[in-house]
C-alpha cells in the first residue's frame, strides 16, 4: 500500500424503484473508500470503493466493490460504481453521481442520484440516495485516516512543491508601554520559478501611526539550525532576530503553552484544505529590545504568541485575531472565504479556539463548530457570534484606522491581496450559557488596545 493514502468510510440511504413496480423499495449503502494521496477539494483522485448493497427482500450483498471518483471542483462530480448481486443471484451494477453545484454546494454534495443495470445494460431500477449530515457527518469525518505529518509545528513543511506559501509570524503587546510587534516570515514558492524568503516587522505605538519595513526577498534555503533565515533575518526555537529598514530586534522567546489547533488537526497534519493555521506557542513571552527610528523598546515578560500558516496561498477574505486574556487564556478565530471555485461564493466560515482555564472550546472538530457560527468581516469593525457547544459565544473587534497598517500581499500564483492590521485592536468577548429561557452571561473579557487583529481583502 502507498505510504500517503486517503480512506473513509459513508453510509448512505434512499430509495430504489425497480422496473415494473409501483412502490419503491428503501435502499442502504455502507461503504468503504481507499483513495491514493491526500484527498483535496480541488484535486481529481480516483480509487476502490467496497461495502454492502442493502434492499430488503431484493439484495443483502457484504462484498460488493468498485470505484469511485472524487473530483468535486475540477470535474463538479463525485462518481460512484459498484458491483453487486441481488437475492436471485444476478450480478447487477450501480452507477451514480452527485452533480457539485456552486450554488447549492451541500444539497449538491449529499444527493446521488443512480442507476442499477443488469449484466446486458438492461436498466433494473433507479436509485435516489441521500447521506444524511445531522446523523452522520460526525462518523464520516472521524473515519478519515491519512498518515498524519507529525512534525515540530514550528518546523518548515514545504517540500518543493510550486505554488505553496508558508507563514511564522509572531505578535505581542509591551505591558509597560501598550506598544505593539508584528514580525512576519514568510516563504513563497510561486507556480514558476524559485521560492524566496521575504516578510515585514511593524510596530504599533500608542496613538501614532505604525511603523511598517520589509525585508528580503532572498533566495530560500532551508536553514540548518533556524526555523526561517533571509539574509540578517533569523528565526530559531527560542530567538527572533532581525533588520528591516529602521526596525530592528532581538527577542528572546520562552514559554507558550500547549498549542492551538485553530483549524482542525487533521487539516493542519494532513494538509486536507487549501490552508491552515496552528499556534503552537500561543501563550509566549518576551523579552529583549526592538529599536524602530531613534526609539528602543525594552521588553520583558510580554505577552504575544508564535503562529504558522501553511497552504497554497491566502484566502479571498479573511479575519483574524489573537486575544491574550490573561492566566494563560487565550481567544484564536480565524474567519476566511476560500479562492477555490464554488467555496468562494460561501460566507465567511469562522474557526473558535476559545482557551479557558486550561479547556479548548469548542470541545470537538473546530469544522463542525464553524457551520454553527457568523462573521461578518469588515473595516474598522468586525464581528464572530453564536453557538459553541452549549454557549452562546459573541466576539466584537474593533481596528482604529490610525494604528492599523496595510501591507500588500502576493499568493504563489501573483494573485494580490491587502491585509489590514493592527497589534493595539480592541476587542470584547462575551460567552453567556442558556438561564432558563434567556442567556446569562457566564465570562467577559475587554481588550484596550492589546488585541492582535486583522483583515485581508482583495
Amino acid at each position: 500500500m502507498s505510504a500517503r493514502r486517503t480512506t473513509f468510510s459513508e453510509v448512505m440511504e434512499g430509495e430504489l424503484r425497480l422496473s415494473g413496480e409501483d412502490r419503491a423499495r428503501p435502499m442502504r449503502l455502507e461503504l468503504a473508500a481507499d483513495l491514493p494521496g491526500v484527498l483535496r477539494p480541488w484535486g481529481d483522485a480516483e480509487g476502490a470503493l467496497a461495502g454492502r448493497v442493502a434492499v430488503p427482500d431484493w439484495a443483502d450483498d457484504p462484498e460488493a466493490s468498485g470505484r469511485l471518483r472524487v473530483a468535486p471542483l475540477a470535474a463538479r462530480r463525485i462518481r460512484y460504481t459498484l458491483d453487486f448481486t441481488a437475492g436471485d443471484g444476478r450480478r447487477l451494477h450501480l452507477d451514480g453521481w452527485k452533480s457539485v453545484s456552486a450554488g447549492r454546494p451541500v444539497r449538491s454534495m449529499t444527493s446521488l442520484p443512480a442507476t442499477v443495470t443488469d449484466e446486458d445494460g438492461k436498466v433494473v431500477g433507479e436509485a435516489r440516495l441521500r447521506f444524511r449530515l445531522r446523523r452522520d457527518l460526525a462518523a464520516f469525518l472521524a473515519s478519515f485516516r491519512v498518515p498524519a505529518r507529525r512534525d515540530d509545528p514550528m518546523r518548515s513543511r514545504w517540500r518543493g512543491r510550486p505554488g505553496r506559501l508558508e507563514v511564522w509570524y509572531t505578535t505581542l503587546t509591551d505591558p509597560a508601554t501598550g506598544t505593539g510587534v508584528w514580525l512576519h516570515h514568510e516563504l513563497v514558492a510561486p507556480d514558476g520559478g524559485g521560492a524566496r524568503a521575504h516578510g515585514w516587522a511593524a510596530v504599533f505605538p500608542p496613538g501614532e501611526r505604525p511603523v511598517l519595513a520589509r525585508f528580503g526577498p532572498e533566495e530560500w534555503t532551508r536553514p540548518e539550525d533556524a526555523l526561517f533565515a533571509a539574509g540578517p533575518v533569523v528565526q530559531t526555537d527560542d530567538r527572533l532576530t532581525g533588520t528591516a529598514g529602521p526596525i530592528t530586534w532581538d527577542l528572546r522567546e520562552s514559554g507558550g503553552g500547549r498549542p492551538i489547533h485553530t483549524f482542525p488537526r487533521w487539516a493542519w497534519e494532513r494538509e486536507l484544505l487549501p490552508a491552515a493555521q496552528i499556534v503552537p506557542k500561543p501563550a509566549a513571552v518576551y523579552g529583549g529590545a526592538v529599536r524602530f527610528g531613534d526609539r528602543v523598546l525594552e521588553l520583558e515578560g510580554a505577552p504575544g504568541a508564535s503562529a504558522r500558516i501553511y497552504g497554497h496561498g491566502n484566502a479571498r477574505r479573511w479575519a483574524w485575531l489573537h486575544a491574550d486574556l490573561g492566566g494563560g487564556d487565550v481567544c484564536e478565530i480565524v474567519a476566511a472565504v476560500s479562492t477555490r471555485p464554488g467555496l468562494d461564493r460561501l460566507p465567511p466560515l469562522p474557526f473558535v479556539r476559545l482557551r479557558v482555564d486550561g479547556r479548548d472550546l469548542p470541545s470537538g472538530d473546530p469544522l463542525l463548530a464553524a457551520l454553527r457560527l457568523r462573521a461578518d468581516i469588515g473595516l474598522p469593525a468586525w464581528t464572530v457570534r453564536g453557538r459553541i457547544g452549549d454557549r452562546l459565544l459573541r466576539v466584537e473587534v474593533a481596528q482604529r484606522p490610525e494604528e492599523t497598517v496595510a501591507v500588500d500581499y502576493a499568493d504563489p500564483d501573483g494573485a494580490p491581496a491587502v491585509c489590514h492590521n493592527t497589534e493595539r485592536a480592541d476587542v470584547r468577548i462575551t460567552l453567556a450559557r442558556r438561564s432558563g429561557r434567556s442567556w446569562a452571561t457566564e465570562r467577559e473579557w475587554r481588550l484596550d488596545g492589546t488585541g492582535h487583529a486583522e483583515v485581508g481583502l482583495r
